[in-house]
């Protein structure tokens, strides 16, 4: 592919310092301006974010470098199939409005170890705390960074190690002087400014293959299947039936990085309605990301590493002053993700275990120190696990994104999803699931991406399947677990909380009927090519 850098000129150059300036110069004022309130009041946006917001930060947090490379790669290798990754998230997206959502925003609290805590107490909060920074370094900072890295290694042709410690230290800079809340701001404007740029992308594609008849004749037609049969090696449809459902439940319904926008919403209907926004934006993967995979399949054929299809794109079909613009997106998004990952991990280790742990009566200004080195921390141990990452062989981009998520997934799907639809669940289960169901299924995860990986020892399930194994064994245990409990610890209901509870209003409902409806209608057209 061609180097990008040899590509640009002074009209790019200009676009790229320009919002660099733009982005450093609101950063700085967000960082020194005077503060309206607590910290935590902050965090939560002082609960006025309406569904747009809510949809778009939610969207913008999701979409990263990651999406932007991933998709492409695995649209490139084998068509649509992965759009089941972000249509598929629309029930779970459901059940995050529906179901979560309203206990959330009843109990009025600002992290999730601390929903966790109020029900089964300061041990189950503790370790929930742990493991849900162990999944923010990984799932969210680590993997976001490393796509970051694999760009900038394309784009500027230098190492790894040295890509990332660019970018981990430029984001990192405006999550430790505070310069995430101006990126908030902004979030909005970016993400249209995304759709824009992969839109033009994908329309000059098209407009070079001849239309979207003639895309479809020059590709294989199980490309535009979102069901493969059983036989299918890569993603068979039983796998990502079973095995996507663990993951999104922890991801959409868990994790602090996505729940935060919900939690400061002006109400409950905005935050549904948000919910049901993001599930609208995510049709939009199949024109704005893994069509670019497919029209690169087209028109470079003959690509030796698949996840170079977005980049690939870019150089050969933008005009002069266009590329500049690619640039400026990727700085977006990965600012972005980085920089809500590093706030996500600092306000979780900062409020629910500094405060809560070592020192109940700490200062605000040892509250921000201990943020800031937080922030430091999660910076450096990035960088380490992007290296290992960068070594697993055998997986393509997307299957290594999926993979770690599915592993990091079962513990917290299991206890989130028995605390809210069994009573009965007891303490005992909780912790036993989050600590060593934890240890096993990472230690799984480990051995199955670097000890004995599965180019070499071909003896492993599909690694979805692999996650929903892992989750049905937890779950049955923790069942079991709570079943024999001979002096059960189990939720007490909370009157208050309950009390605060909300029914769906009828704009919520008609918004994810609709959903629904286009959701089914999709599946349908998508299928027996």
């Amino acid at each position: 592919m061609g180097n990008i850098v040899e590509r640009l000129t002074n009209l790019d150059y200009f676009i790229v310092v320009a919002y660099l300036v733009i982005l450093i110069i609101i950063g700085y004022r967000a960082s020194f301006s005077k503060k309206k309130g607590e910290d935590e009041t902050l965090f939560l946006a002082n609960k006025s974010l309406n569904w747009s917001s809510i949809g778009f930060n939610m969207w913008g947090t999701n979409v990263g470098p990651s999406m932007l490379l991933a998709f492409a790669s695995i649209g490139y290798s084998t068509g649509i199939v992965a759009v089941n990754f972000d249509w598929y998230a629309f029930i779970f997206l459901f059940l995050l409005a529906i179901v979560f959502a309203p206990k959330y925003l009843a109990a009025k609290v600002s992290t999730m170890p601390e929903f966790m805590g109020n029900r089964y107490g300061d041990s189950t909060q503790n370790i929930l705390a742990w493991y849900a920074l162990v999944k923010i370094l990984i799932s969210w900072l680590s993997l976001g960074l490393f796509a970051g890295g694999f760009l900038v290694r394309q784009i500027l042709g230098i190492p790894m190690w040295q890509s990332v410690t660019v970018l981990v230290a430029f984001a990192g800079l405006f999550t430790f002087f505070g310069g995430l809340k101006a990126i908030a701001k902004v979030n909005v404007f970016q993400m249209i400014l995304l759709i824009a740029v992969s839109l033009s992308l994908m329309l000059l594609g098209l407009n070079k293959v001849g239309g979207i008849s003639a895309l479809y004749a020059k590709t294989p037609h199980h490309f535009w299947n979102l069901i493969q049969p059983a036989s299918d090696p890569k993603y068979p449809w039983y796998a990502i039936l079973l095995g996507y459902p663990v993951a999104a439940v922890a991801f959409f319904c868990t994790d602090q990085s996505m729940v935060q926008s919900v939690l400061g919403a002006k109400n409950l209907k905005q935050g549904q309605l948000g919910v049901s926004f993001i599930g609208w934006l995510k049709i939009l993967s199949l024109p704005l990301f893994i069509g670019t995979g497919i029209l690169c399949y087209v028109l470079f054929p003959n690509l030796k590493d698949p996840n170079e299809a977005y980049m690939t794109m870019v150089t050969n079909l933008f005009p002069p002053g266009m590329n500049g613009l690619v640039i400026v997106v990727l700085i977006a998004v990965l600012v972005g993700t980085i920089g809500s990952s590093l706030n996500s991990l600092s306000t979780v280790f900062t409020m629910d275990i500094y405060v809560k742990k070592i020192n109940p009566q700490a200062s605000n200004k040892q509250i921000i120190n201990i943020g800031r080195w937080a922030v430091v921390a999660g910076c450096i141990f990035a960088v380490i696990v992007v290296l290992a990452i960068d070594n697993i062989k055998g997986l393509n981009l997307f299957d290594v994104f999926q993979s770690v998520l599915g592993f990091i997934a079962p513990p917290l799907s299991v206890v989130f999803l028995l605390t809210v639809f069994w009573k009965r669940t007891t303490r005992k289960a909780v912790n036993f699931t989050l600590s060593i169901g934890s240890i096993l299924s990472l230690g799984v995860g480990v051995t199955y991406l670097w000890i004995l990986p599965p180019d070499k020892y071909p003896f492993w399930p599909h690694y979805l399947m692999l996650s929903f194994f892992i989750f049905a064994g937890l779950l049955v245990i923790a069942m079991l677990i709570s079943l024999l409990d001979r002096t059960p610890s189990i939720y007490t209901i909370n009157e208050e909380h309950q009390s605060n509870i909300e029914k769906p209003d009828k704009a919520v409902w008609i918004s994810w009927i609709a959903l629904a409806v286009v959701m089914v209608a999709l599946y349908i057209f998508f299928n027996g090519h």
